[in-house]
């Protein structure tokens, strides 16, 4: 009797040598449009019309950013995508081209990091934004490692050192979703099928930056901008240090009214409604704008108005009035990170 082929183990990376891998991962990958050399030589060249790059860097470890249990190839490379995406859109930068570098354990399916080269070309493909090269490593666990390259298409990049007292501050994207799919997954309560849960969890897996509404606030005026990467107030008090000023935000649940009854049901399940205005507040990776606009500018499209700049006093940040807390929000080596 023959045996069935699809009863024989996946093929795993150690089954392959550096040259078989990459030729199964290059196919997959969408060509930036800026590329003028792609991937094959010892360096990519990639056109950079005004003579300036936006440049940035991120990296996601296995058991650390995410875990293989939780989280398909296609999810980690678009997450890996999208929190670089965001980076150069809150510089006011359209995304031009990544490269990726990997470190796999030989135990890592062909088939996963195939989908992870689809969810990385699928995130950026809206910008043209393709790979144009990079390095594999074999290692103790998995790291993926991309940096973005952007154009500001002429303009002045948006810096976290432009708000001035009498600005509006503005978010565009989600609020909490990533955070309370995180909560979920950690509760073990991962499962698709509830549809009341499923954005969420979607939320973590798959977010999806507000990397447009960034563009519009740079060519609409915006005086100051920052990926919230790590947490609303955590990246408000950011921005407020930056511009010597006072970030004073309206209460969440009222500017964030569909975000929190979105979120309402997670929260529920979880056993603890305070979670809503804490996930809001503090939740990570999100990959929203925040923004602030001079008083007299229209809103650009995807935002809503959340709070006021105040000369800067004692606390960087406000929130309803009152002094925001500095715990919560991400941070790698404070206590507050996880997968």
């Amino acid at each position: 009797m023959h045996p069935n082929p699809s009863d024989a183990p996946a093929a795993t990376v150690a089954d392959l040598s550096e040259t078989e891998l990459l030729a199964r991962i290059f196919p997959l990958l969408a060509p930036a449009n800026a590329t003028i050399v792609g991937p094959g030589d010892d360096a990519a060249v990639v056109a950079s019309p005004d003579g300036r790059t936006v440049v940035s860097t991120d990296v996601l470890v296995e058991d650390r950013h995410f875990r293989r249990e939780w989280s398909s190839g296609y999810d980690v490379g678009w997450r890996a995508a999208m929190q670089n995406l965001a980076d150069v859109a809150a510089m006011g930068a359209v995304p031009t081209a990544f490269v990726v570098a990997l470190a796999l354990p030989g135990d890592v399916e062909v088939g996963w990091v195939e989908d992870l080269a689809r969810g990385l070309s699928d995130a950026a493909a809206p910008w043209g934004a393709g790979v144009v090269g990079g390095d594999l490593s074999g290692g103790p666990a998995t790291v993926v490692a991309v940096t973005v390259h952007g154009s500001l298409e002429g303009r002045d990049p948006v810096l976290r050192s432009g708000a001035r007292p009498g600005d509006v501050v503005v978010h565009a994207g989600v609020r909490g979703r990533s955070a309370a799919g995180l909560a979920l997954l950690s509760a073990g309560l991962g499962a698709a099928g509830s549809r009341d849960l499923d954005a969420v969890r979607a939320g973590y897996l798959r977010p999806v930056a507000a990397v447009d509404a960034g563009l519009a606030a740079s060519r609409g005026g915006a005086r100051a901008m920052i990926d919230v990467s790590d947490g609303l107030v955590r990246d408000a008090r950011r921005l407020a240090a930056a511009s010597g000023v006072t970030l004073a935000l309206d209460e969440p649940l009222d500017v964030f009214a569909d975000e929190a009854a979105l979120l309402a049901p997670a929260a529920a399940s979880l056993g603890d409604p305070a979670l809503v205005r804490a996930w809001i507040l503090t939740g990570g990776e999100d990959h929203g704008m925040l923004a602030v606009l001079p008083p007299d500018v229209e809103l650009p499209p995807g935002f809503r108005a959340i709070g006021a700049v105040l000369d800067r006093a004692e606390d960087e940040v406000l929130v309803a009035g009152q002094p925001a807390s500095r715990g919560g929000g991400w941070d790698h080596f404070g206590g507050t990170a996880r997968t």
